[in-house]
């Protein structure tokens, strides 16, 4: 018999543990270890995501597939509340039949959270991340700042394309593209290999995440005046009107004022990334079933 592993579950609710056994019925042990442990949730560098402390408790499984999440994972915690991580584990449960190792793609503004919905993906799904600003970077040894500097933005749409085509060669990947991968009939053909998925965030809230972050490392905002939320919005405006066309290309799209709206939510900010991967998972769901 295959030894239990401990997979380590954020929640401050221990009967939903107790429960989990329902939704999983592959795992034969599902118990609430005496001694608790906590950890930190983690924070996003392109969102106003806070550190909140969350009680750990073990379920002990001896299921190959919780098995890899465990070993994959670093802590477990899915970036959410414990109902919304155990929905991100039922729905992954449901949705691995019919994703068939197909790449994902996310598209959206600068801004709208793709890295670190990106990771989140990837860790339930067992796939491996890319960032494809990142990719360009190494390809080339320097920053997307100075690759524009230095280079000028269409060497670095031409290099960020090549990378796009490379990537979608492969399979199991979640790919977070930058803002305007979206603007090259080219790198549509090559992203719809796989699933493609706009994440849609107002631009006001997209403003006023770049705002509190600061302009340095995204160069279509860098060099406006005036102060960050205000610059942030005429510029996303410009840009909005330049690409806003192009993200509806996407297969899927995943509005963060729809779900603030059903989840009683006046803010988009009030959205855990556990609740936005959810939703991606869903739309994913209803997709692959209808293709």
């Amino acid at each position: 018999m295959a030894a239990n592993v401990t997979h380590m579950i954020a929640t401050s609710k221990l009967d939903l543990i107790e429960s989990a056994s329902t939704h999983f019925p592959s795992l034969p042990c599902c118990r609430v270890p005496r001694k608790e442990k906590w950890a930190l949730r983690f924070t996003s560098s392109h969102g106003p995501w806070k550190k909140e402390r969350h009680r750990l408790v073990s379920v002990e499984t001896s299921d190959p597939y919780m098995r890899r999440r465990a070993s994959t994972s670093v802590t477990g915690i899915y970036y959410g509340s414990v109902e919304d991580n155990l929905a991100l584990q039922i729905k992954t449960q449901e949705i691995l039949p019919y994703i068939e190792g197909l790449c994902i793609y996310l598209v959206g503004m600068m801004g709208a959270g793709k890295t670190t919905v990106g990771r989140v993906l990837s860790d339930v799904l067992g796939y491996s991340f890319c960032d494809s600003d990142k990719l360009v970077e190494q390809a080339v040894g320097a920053s997307v700042a100075e690759i524009f500097e230095m280079y000028g933005e269409e060497h670095f749409r031409d290099k960020e394309s090549e990378e796009l085509e490379n990537l979608s060669m492969m399979k199991r990947l979640v790919v977070s593209t930058g803002g305007g991968a979206v603007v090259r009939p080219i790198n549509w053909i090559n992203m719809q290999k796989g699933i493609t998925v706009w994440i849609d965030v107002p631009l006001e809230a997209l403003a006023r995440r770049i705002a509190a972050v600061g302009t340095d490392s995204r160069p279509l905002l860098h060099h406006e005046s005036g102060d960050a939320y205000t610059k942030a919005l005429l510029r996303l405006n410009c840009l909005w009107k330049e690409r806003g066309h192009a993200y509806a290309n996407a297969h899927i799209r995943v509005s963060l004022g729809d779900i603030a709206a059903k989840l009683g939510h006046a803010d988009v900010t009030d959205l855990s990334p556990a609740v936005i991967a959810l939703e991606v998972l869903e739309k994913i769901e209803e997709y692959l079933k209808m293709r």
